[in-house]
């Protein structure tokens, strides 16, 4: 560097923890507005992309972005309940086939989604280690479910009580992980699946009891009539379903009637699917079916709104910033009019000092932006990375 521009450099070297401040100010002023786009940019793309893949979802009515937001992402509250029979009554109709869903239950802070084999295979989702769940009481779990809970296949899982105190008497269920799946970066990797048939287990609608014809059992018997015979309360539920007792499990009602949080509906073609919308239709029906999409779009709508707030409230820190910024440089010029005054003596011209002063300027704006640049490139690179762990955190 030579005249004025190397004096600039040494200058804005000696002062530079002054220099610091300016230049972190501008990259923030530079780099807030464009980091913000790119990262609400991402968020949109990572909430959308399930939703796009997910045509139609029936639930109970009630919040569409609740259902939506339980079903897809397994993060909301848990819905008003449909039943099992909506789903057959799909199923039958022709137009679209049903993939059950029942998200209630957790495995610590895990969601437990009890669905059925069709899910894996609609959602894309691969096994990389163990089988898929074939038995009563088996279950697959998602990459980062098994990193956090810490188990691979041949381990177990227990659902989480809903509450301390358990009136119902129903037990948590000891599961048994048949596979681990592959990572997908989506909410299924932080899910731990069962068929829906064990989620009803989990719930208290299914048990099994002791064989208590069998040799040994006559503690439990309260009193025998042929062949009828009636338990005592010393008969305990089991809280885990292995080869051995996996037959003495049973439902008493009609599974039919047992609930499910929604179901997915995956209509034949997009008649069908407009069809089978316009059948939920009437004013006394009890069920809703919705286009995720749609119910994301509004949620977004609202998310883009607030950011336009954000930006013009960004635009008046920026320019408040900027006038900071401008005095700073004003007041610099008054501190400096004696060394200003002996570059002129010594034989500098005006034109040579205003020279310097601008190039101090140039060189703050030039790194600041350079700065807000390489961050908002970062922010373009791992930001999809850093909103997929947020969104899964």
């Amino acid at each position: 560097m030579r005249g004025p521009l190397h004096l600039a450099w040494r200058y804005m070297v000696h002062f530079r923890v002054k220099t610091a401040i300016l230049v972190a100010s501008i990259t923030l002023i530079a780099f807030l507005p464009a980091g913000l786009n790119v990262l609400i940019g991402e968020s949109a793309a990572q909430l959308t992309s399930r939703a796009e893949a997910t045509p139609l979802l029936a639930g109970a009515r009630g919040s569409p972005l609740e259902l939506v937001l339980s079903s897809l992402y397994f993060g909301a509250e848990t819905p008003e309940t449909s039943s099992w029979a909506e789903a057959i009554r799909v199923s039958e109709s022709g137009l679209a086939e049903a993939i059950p869903l029942y998200v209630r239950f957790r495995a610590r802070t895990q969601p437990i989604v009890g669905t059925s084999l069709e899910y894996f295979d609609f959602r894309g989702l691969r096994l990389a280690a163990g089988r898929a769940m074939a038995l009563l009481g088996e279950c697959v779990v998602g990459s980062r479910a098994a990193e956090r809970l810490d188990v691979g296949p041949g381990d177990t899982v227990i659902s989480s009580p809903e509450s301390v105190f358990d009136l119902a008497g129903v037990y948590p269920l000891k599961m048994r992980v048949a596979g681990v799946l592959a990572p997908s970066y989506g909410p299924d990797d932080e899910a731990v699946f069962v068929d829906v048939k064990t989620a009803w287990v989990i719930e208290g609608l299914g048990h099994g009891h002791r064989d208590l014809a069998a040799p040994g059992a006559d503690r439990a018997v309260l009193a025998r009539d042929g062949n009828r015979i009636t338990a005592n309360a010393s008969v305990v539920q089991y809280n885990e379903i292995t080869p051995e007792n996996v037959a003495s499990f049973h439902f008493h009602d009609d599974p039919a009637s047992y609930p499910l949080t929604a179901f997915i509906a995956v209509p034949r073609d997009a008649r069908s699917g407009v069809i089978l919308r316009g059948r939920y239709e009437g004013g006394e029906e009890r069920m809703q079916i919705v286009q995720p999409i749609d119910v994301m779009d509004e949620l977004l709508d609202t998310v883009l709104t607030v950011r336009s707030y954000v930006v013009a409230a960004m635009g008046t820190v920026a320019f408040a910033t900027l006038a900071t910024a401008g005095l700073v440089f004003m007041l610099s010029l008054r501190l400096r009019r004696r060394e200003i005054e002996t570059i002129v003596k010594i034989g500098g011209s005006r034109l040579g000092v205003a020279t310097v002063l601008a190039s101090e300027v140039v060189v703050v704006l030039v790194l600041g932006v350079a700065l807000a640049a390489l961050l908002t490139a970062l922010a373009s690179r791992f930001g999809s990375d850093a909103i997929r762990a947020f969104l899964l955190s």
